[in-house]
């Protein structure tokens, strides 16, 4: 079929009121040659009915929609194989500019100009070779809770899954428990905990394959096309959900309180157990404990110590209470708490608690607990009663926090690329680095539990308490590696009942992940996306920049040091390309040379016409709705920036600062996500990266004899739009001050 190019101009929604649309058609048809240039009253509806007959009519190849912003992503929405792009006249220009403005007239005309050289660059994209290939059976490590519940919920779906515990039986922490907090209406009584019910369900399932004892030796691959070894045993699996659970915490920082030193102050792991046991006794004399303090310290003042914190313990205080009550209706119980979280329903479970006269409750701090006359005395200041007061009690049970059984891979990568330097023996300051290194991390060293075949390490990289790094807002199971979902304890603390919830989430995202992958698609965020980077591996200098750079070990390399893709893994965000320093790296529709073009496209006056041009690269996730929302609350700001969103602004490339220095644009805004544990970007670090890079973009800046203040990066926020706003305002500013680029016209 003919290339042919359509485009179609929305007038609705104040468009035409604000622009000039004769004017727009005209640089459609005239100036960029599309073979086609129609208006449509809208993009809804009727209109869009009318656009996909007309593309079939017109034998379109390619189409550019002005209009509304991201209103047809992704490209084929106006038919299967269509080439398509937008470019935003309403949220970017029509609703943030004054109308009918000569500034706003060439706002539109360049966005319209900068899409049509967009979507002429672009190439078809096909699914990835190999995924006709793709295996859609799942393997869930971890045989507690969360593992049976996701290996249940992919099972009865029609999935066979290959369960692997290591324990020789099935059941987890859960396993171990006497009762549970309820989960059902009225939300006052202790449960069973359910687990037996549940591993029988496993262990009949015709679709679960158990193997308990049983540990991974290897992981190979990528999603789809995972090669699984346990314990000599060899499998292909699609999808992984990694259910392992947690251990205790030891509460080292309450030593204070007699743990450790006084017989009779426990954990309150070891009093589950004794409760489970059938008796509550005194470890010191065996004799039953008629009265228990429960310490609720939430956490340590100490930042080394485990200092976070989570309703979990709350509840099991309020929990283990009852036990005393149970076994003795003459028992007493004290809660000592600084904090207490009862959240949801468990607010009823709370309340029934605190109306029993047999639990005492009160916020306040033990400071001491020691024994006297055959009991432990416990001192605790300030109460709630308004002073300090001290309780005498047969036994005191502490709190133990719930550190979650993962490993930290990017140690034990550090710790093996430490190990292999100091393997060759070579003397200097590296060696030494090396031996500091593994000193610091050999408490890591035989931790891993997938034992993955990444270049970037056996497992999932994991945060400073060793929970996933995920994307908790958007993306709650999703971990830095595709196709590998974290459920359960592991990856949160949390009760039975949430675990159970967190198995059937993991559950469906694994399912998604091999539904997606069949068809070659990416998994969030750009859920649907068909394209995969490609590598001209000829023109490669083995800088290993991509492999090293890449947030989602996309890439393993041979020894020489090339990048060796696995295209299942990839979620699409382009850092690669913009790591590569000889450009190696495109996507179909998406690709340094696109950008650069795009960039070229603008229409840049000289710098007598007093009008600057400033290119502002934003996020696509983040802070270009961001800049949307502006037009959409009535904002205003300058009409001489000229947006381009891109995938993650870790994508962006130096060539693309060069490009636009060059072409004249007075200045460079670069907008990407904020970085800190309290936000997070949806491709884990573009903008940290971006802030490693801009040290090149500094000595571009020097070599061209150009003011520093010229390229700035911000961090922002989706909800950032007013920041934004009177930060490209005052830009402009900067601008104004230092004068436009010399390089105009050159």
């Amino acid at each position: 079929m003919e290339d042919k190019l359509g485009v179609y101009i929305c007038t609705g929604y104040g468009i035409a009121e604000a622009l000039d649309i004769e004017a727009l058609k005209k640089v459609a048809g005239e100036e960029m040659k599309a073979e086609v240039v129609k208006t449509v009253g809208s993009c809804e509806a009727d209109d869009i009915a009318f656009m996909k007959k007309d593309v079939v009519d017109e034998q379109l190849t390619r189409v550019v929609i002005a209009g509304p912003t991201f209103r047809f992503y992704p490209s084929n929405a106006l038919g299967e194989g269509l080439l398509a792009d937008y470019a935003n006249i309403r949220e970017g220009v029509a609703w943030c500019q004054e109308p009918n403005h000569e500034d706003t007239q060439m706002m539109a005309e360049d966005y319209l100009r900068m899409a049509i050289t967009k979507v002429r660059k672009m190439s078809a994209t096909d699914p990835f070779p190999g995924c006709s290939d793709i295996n859609k059976d799942v393997l869930v490590v971890g045989g507690g809770v969360a593992g049976l519940t996701a290996a249940l919920e992919c099972a009865d779906t029609g999935y066979k899954v290959y369960l692997v515990e290591k324990e020789g039986e099935l059941g987890g922490w859960a396993a171990k428990l006497y009762k549970s907090v309820p989960h059902s209406s009225p939300y006052e009584e202790l449960e069973d905990t359910g687990v037996a019910p549940l591993i029988e369900k496993v262990k009949k399932h015709e679709k679960i394959e158990v193997m308990t004892g049983a540990r991974i030796e290897k992981i190979a691959g990528a999603p789809g096309l995972f090669d699984v070894t346990v314990s000599g045993k060899t499998f292909k699996a699609g999808a992984i959900i990694q259910a392992t659970g947690w251990r205790p915490a030891e509460p080292a920082h309450l030593e204070h309180l007699g743990y450790k030193k006084l017989p009779d102050v426990i954990t309150n792991v070891r009093m589950e157990e004794m409760a489970k046991a059938g008796q509550i006794k005194r470890p010191s004399d065996g004799s039953f404990a008629n009265s228990v303090l429960f310490v609720q310290d939430e956490g340590s003042a100490d930042q080394d110590k485990l200092s976070y914190s989570s309703s979990i313990n709350s509840l099991t205080a309020l929990k283990q209470a009852l036990y005393v009550r149970e076994k003795n209706p003459e028992a007493k119980a004290y809660v000592v708490y600084d904090h207490f979280r009862a959240p949801g329903h468990n607010e009823l479970f709370y309340k029934k608690a605190q109306a029993d006269p047999g639990v005492f409750m009160t916020k306040g701090k033990v400071v001491s607990v020691e024994r006297a006359n055959g009991k432990m005395k416990a001192k605790v200041d300030d109460t709630l009663l308004g002073g300090n007061i001290e309780l005498g009690v047969d036994l005191v049970v502490v709190g133990a926090g719930m550190v979650p059984n993962s490993a930290d891979g990017e140690k034990i990568r550090i710790y093996n690329d430490s190990q292999a330097v100091i393997a060759k023996g070579e003397a200097g300051a590296q060696l030494e680095d090396a031996k500091k290194k593994v000193e610091e991390l050999a408490a890591h060293a035989g931790t891993e539990i997938l034992n993955l075949d990444y270049r970037q390490g056996p497992d999932l990289p994991t945060l400073k308490w060793g929970y996933p790094d995920s994307h908790f807002i958007c993306f709650p199971y999703e971990s830095r590696r595709t196709g590998i979902y974290a459920a359960g304890c592991m990856r949160s603390p949390m009760d039975i009942q949430g675990a159970m919830e967190d198995g059937a989430g993991a559950a469906l995202k694994a399912i998604q992940c091999l539904e997606m992958t069949c068809r070659g698609e990416a998994v969030h965020p750009r859920a649907g996306d068909q394209s995969y980077p490609e590598f001209f591996l000829q023109r490669c200098t083995q800088c290993k920049r991509c492999t090293e750079e890449c947030p989602f070990g996309v890439l393993n390399e041979d020894v020489k040091g090339t990048p060796l893709p696995n295209p299942t893994r990839c979620r699409r965000c382009g850092v690669c390309m913009g790591a590569c320093p000889e450009r190696i790296v495109s996507f179909k529709d998406y690709s340094v040379d696109m950008i650069a073009n795009v960039i070229k496209a603008v229409n840049v006056p000289d710098e007598f016409d007093e009008k600057p041009r400033v290119l502002i690269i934003a996020c696509e996730n983040d802070a270009y709705p961001a800049i949307d929302q502006i037009g959409v609350k009535g904002g205003r700001y300058s009409p001489f920036v000229r947006v381009i969103p891109v995938r993650c602004l870790g994508s962006t490339n130096i060539v693309w600062v060069n490009e636009a220095l060059s072409k004249g644009y007075d200045g460079i805004l670069l907008m990407g996500c904020k970085t800190g544990d309290d936000y997070q970007c949806h491709f884990i670090k573009g903008s940290e990266m971006m802030q490693a890079r801009s040290k090149n973009v500094r000595e571009k800046l020097q070599q061209m004899a150009l003011e520093d203040e010229r390229v700035q990066l911000f961090e922002m926020e989706i909800t950032d739009s007013e920041k934004i706003m009177n930060t490209i305002n005052e830009y402009m500013e900067t601008i104004a001050n230092i004068g436009m680029n010399p390089f105009k016209g050159m």
